[in-house]
């Protein structure tokens, strides 16, 4: 896909790339299903309207109605702190989507216009789910019908069933189904805003089609997402207007999971006894959903020496002027990371906002830190949740100047990125990034420059 400007939202394709070796997963039928989201507006428009008003997209604001609802449900001193405390932040729990109004795709077709797989009863049929949206974080599932995981960001993984998975923007997961029945199944991939359907069908024949169920209730943002315990706990005291929570306790983190609780926990509580509550709410109660704890490769990694160095990413922005930064620093104005050629680097990926942000790197894969042992899964792409921290560890073996950023389109267009620099063997040792540091690096008592601009990165890997 294109990185110039906002051409991301539209200018995109899939590529799949066979094995040297043949494939330890068999399948009958194997099939591409690349969603997307398309606006009617110029996408250079929609940044604008962002950040000229970032909610100008969020038509799910809370009402007077649901405020009685709430104190119905609560009582009304827990509904009028709840509204204090969201107002004294300059947040809101609705903010799931920055951008509302999509036609949501599957290769590049509506709903109505039915993209559709041929599988049969018996038939073991290939999924490979590729999440290539603008913004959209989809939760995907197919009603009736189980799907076995079996590669994650186009590397094998031990087999998991699951009714459910939520994927980021650049995501990639195959999966294999196999039909009970010779009849239609709706795939069916909702945005977690629940604003619509990317759907196609699975059938024995064309022009066959499944019911498409109602979307289920959008979700409310909590404060546990931002690992913080609400009601009467002093928080309308504190100015969360620039997201910086540099003082944070991170303590409270799981970081044996790692992060992803949303993709793994179907529990979650409720708003007003109807809304979901938190971002990894949402899904039904029964559901198996896919949790990156699940992911274990099929084979063991080749270096499992511990990092050298540990770099540690803040994920920061204001979301009232629209711009997402790393360690509270915009793209261009920051120092790169720097490593050395085959040096071993753990990266720390720390969430002080309230929207999850999809990290992803150029040029190299990167193993997730999720307790699989020496079977860490391959990845190049990880949902940071709110409030959560996820960790990778990677060897560095491709030199060159590579791209590191948030895969929301416009996070990355409104400064989350930085370069991630392999530097060849010969590198002097103050060209290196220190250890613990952390970006942007500071040297000396001063920032140190951006000796690479964007023109002068790779293209993606």
């Amino acid at each position: 896909h294109s990185h110039s400007g906002t051409q991301d939202q539209s200018v995109l394709g899939a590529i799949v790339i066979d094995p040297a070796r043949p494939s330890p997963v068999e399948a009958d039928r194997d099939y591409v299903v690349l969603l997307g989201d398309a606006t009617p507006e110029d996408s250079d428009q929609v940044l604008r309207n962002l950040k000229a008003d970032p909610g100008y997209y969020n038509y799910s604001k809370r009402t007077l109605l649901d405020f009685f609802d709430d104190a119905g449900e609560k009582g009304l001193g827990a509904a009028m702190r709840d509204r204090l405390d969201w107002g004294a932040m300059r947040m809101d729990p609705t903010d799931l989507a920055d951008v509302s109004g999509y036609s949501f795709l599957v290769n590049g077709k509506s709903p109505r216009a039915n993209e559709t797989f041929i599988a049969r009863k018996g038939e073991r049929v290939r999924l490979r789910l590729i999440n290539g949206s603008a913004m959209t974080i989809f939760d995907v599932r197919i009603p009736g019908m189980k799907m076995t995981v079996v590669a994650a960001d186009g590397n094998d993984v031990e087999p998991v069933r699951v009714d459910e998975l939520r994927m980021g923007v650049a995501e990639r997961y195959d999966v294999i189904v196999e039909p009970e029945d010779d009849r239609a199944y709706s795939l069916l991939a909702e945005p977690i805003d629940r604003s619509g359907f990317a759907r196609a069908t699975l059938a024995p024949e064309q022009g066959m089609e499944a019911p498409v169920p109602p979307n289920r209730p959008r979700a409310l943002l909590a404060m546990s997402d931002m690992g913080m315990a609400h009601g009467g706990d002093g928080m309308s005291g504190m100015d969360h207007g620039n997201m910086n929570h540099g003082k944070m306790d991170h303590g409270v983190m799981d970081h044996g999971s790692m992060g992803h609780k949303a993709a793994g926990d179907a529990g979650g509580g409720t708003a007003g006894g109807t809304r979901p509550a938190g971002w990894a709410s949402g899904f039904p109660a029964d559901a198996k959903v896919l949790a990156y704890t699940d992911l274990i490769s099929t084979g063991m990694r080749d270096d499992n020496r511990p990092p050298e160095r540990e770099i540690a990413m803040r994920l920061t922005g204001n979301m009232e002027r629209y711009v997402w930064t790393l360690n509270d620093e915009k793209f261009g104005a920051a120092a790169p990371i720097r490593v050395r050629y085959g040096e071993r680097v753990r990266l720390t990926f720390t969430n002080e906002t309230m929207m999850a942000h999809p990290m992803h790197l150029h040029g190299m894969f990167f193993e997730l830190e999720n307790g699989a042992g020496m079977k860490r899964p391959l990845k190049d792409t990880v949902i940071v949740p709110p409030g959560q921290s996820v960790s990778v560890v990677l060897t560095a073996r491709e030199i060159g100047a590579w791209p590191l950023h948030c895969h929301l389109l416009y996070h990355m267009a409104s400064g989350m990125m930085t370069a991630f620099i392999v530097e060849p063997p010969s590198a002097a040792e103050s060209e290196v990034t220190p250890d613990g540091a952390s970006v942007p690096l500071v040297l000396h008592g001063k920032t140190a420059p951006n000796a690479h601009s964007a023109h002068s990165m790779h293209g993606e890997h």
